[in-house]
């Protein structure tokens, strides 16, 4: 096994066991729906990957995994209630036309959960942003009694927060299933940096443009910084789909200006027009941005791969003159002695 397969099956790990810990927070408020719903989403994931690994001739390995935490990732940003039939094609669009249409795994250009978001925003909105309260739980193949808009939606169309400082940080409050749990984001950023799992980079970047902008723009006089990563799926995003290593930029400084520009955009979004989870929508927007960097980043690469074959080649020649030269020295002491 090469070094970096390993890397990414470590990464893949890792990013696990984040997302269970936020499944079993969900699971804590909503019950087994959630648990359900994100199984549905794995094993549709899972059957879809195998078919089209199959229809391009290529075996199923432990490396393609990836497309489980891709899925749990889009589990955790609906509602726990959603209907498994439009979760289902979602992990289906995500795997085929968000992945391996452009080549599968090794050639990602954006997060397949991110797109497959977009798609349900666009097929489904109503049903996409209509959430259960917490604690208020459904039976597995039973339909919501009530359900009602998300936190976020009410932060961005009044500028005003119902809930205590303690309900926002342990996620206490209507929302997608598992991104607003905001002391086990923090945990889980901490973690998957430190492990350089994910884009320090582009998460540090997404974070500093958020919070600078939420300063000098408040959404209202009353708002505070924190409101603003409790809601939108702003700090989710930040750790799960922004700082994608398959995605970001691979150079710090790049990460960071990509992450910014991102955390910018979307909350002038969200400031102007009020819409929920902007972030999701740049984040996929801004493709070509880190498309254009990456290319950038090549040539850079490329470019200090011939300035290093140089000095080694110059190096290299130093050194045969210098073997020559004592070569000769050494003759001329031997014909005069």
């Amino acid at each position: 096994m090469t070094k970096t397969a390993r890397k990414e099956r470590h990464i893949w790990l890792d990013t696990m066991i984040t997302l269970v810990a936020l499944e079993l927070m969900s699971y804590f408020y909503y019950g087994m729906r959630a648990v359900v719903l994100g199984g549905v989403c794995i094993s549709v994931s899972l059957i879809t990957e195998m078919i089209c690994l199959r229809f391009m001739n290529r075996r199923f390995t432990a490396d393609d995994l990836t497309c489980t935490s891709d899925a749990l990732i889009i589990a955790l940003m609906m509602p726990a209630t959603m209907d498994y039939g439009i979760a289902g094609i979602a992990c289906i669009f995500a795997v085929v036309a968000a992945k391996n249409v452009f080549g599968g795994r090794r050639n990602i250009i954006f997060s397949p959960a991110a797109a497959a978001y977009i798609f349900m925003l666009t097929s489904w909105e109503k049903k996409l942003l209509l959430y259960p309260q917490p604690h208020v739980q459904t039976g597995i193949f039973d339909e919501p009694e009530t359900l009602v808009n998300s936190a976020s939606y009410v932060y961005n169309t009044t500028g005003k927060m119902e809930y205590t400082d303690f309900e926002l940080l342990m996620g206490n409050f209507s929302g997608p299933a598992g991104s607003v749990s905001i002391l086990l984001l923090i945990i889980s950023a901490a973690m998957l940096i430190f492990r350089r799992d994910i884009s320090a980079g582009a998460f540090t970047g997404t974070i500093i443009g958020t919070a600078f902008l939420s300063y000098i723009v408040p959404a209202s006089p009353t708002a505070e910084i924190g409101y603003t990563f409790a809601t939108n799926m702003v700090l989710f995003a930040a750790v799960y789909i922004i700082s994608d290593r398959r995605v970001a930029p691979k150079r710090g400084y790049f990460a960071f200006f990509y992450g910014l520009f991102i955390a910018v955009f979307s909350y002038v979004i969200v400031i102007t027009t009020g819409k929920e989870n902007a972030i999701v929508i740049v984040s996929v927007l801004f493709t070509p941005i880190a498309l254009g960097i990456k290319n950038l980043e090549k040539k850079i690469e490329l470019a200090d791969a011939e300035v290093s074959e140089e000095k080694t080649a110059a190096a290299e020649a130093d050194s045969i003159a210098a073997e020559n030269d004592f070569s000769e020295e050494k003759t001329e002491d031997t014909s005069n002695e």
